[in-house]
């Protein structure tokens, strides 16, 4: 592959509200960097995504997992513990990004080993910056484990 192509980062959204799926979709759009978005509604689908499985056989393997705990079938806690507990998994960063202001929460997720615990805000703006925020520094500021083909 030639070191000068440019490959987009790849971020798996797992997140159940469609309002903001769209806010993080229109949040990314204006953004800088090369991107794709892969959008999965709850913590069994991500599973599958992550692990390729069923309809998810080709998908890409993200560099980075944005995490709603509030999911339905699978929450993102049980989500969490299986991806840093799976070997070929557990490198891939996973933030946090909850309405869940709750100690309990935060600490949970830390113990799960979140690489890091990002509030939602409700207000649009601050959503925004929060979603440019975690892409700045998660793609630009951070170096990221190469993935399993030698790539980054």
């Amino acid at each position: 592959m030639d070191p000068l192509t440019v490959q987009p980062v790849e971020i798996l959204l797992v997140e159940d509200s469609p309002g903001d799926v769209e806010l993080t979709r229109e949040a990314l759009a204006d953004s800088k960097m090369i991107n794709r978005l892969h959008v999965v509604e709850d913590g069994e689908e991500a599973m599958a995504f992550l692990r390729r499985q069923g309809r998810f056989a080709n998908a890409i393997r993200p560099d980075v997992v944005l995490l709603d705990l509030n999911l339905p079938r699978k929450d993102g806690r049980e989500v969490l513990e299986e991806i840093k507990a799976d070997a070929d998994l557990k490198a891939i960063p996973v933030v946090v990004l909850t309405t869940s202001r709750a100690d309990e929460d935060i600490l949970r997720t830390y113990e799960l080993h979140a690489n890091c615990y990002i509030t939602k805000p409700v207000d649009l703006n601050q959503f925004f910056a929060v979603v440019k925020s975690v892409e700045s520094f998660w793609f630009s500021v951070v170096k990221l484990p190469p993935k399993p083909d030698g790539t980054y």
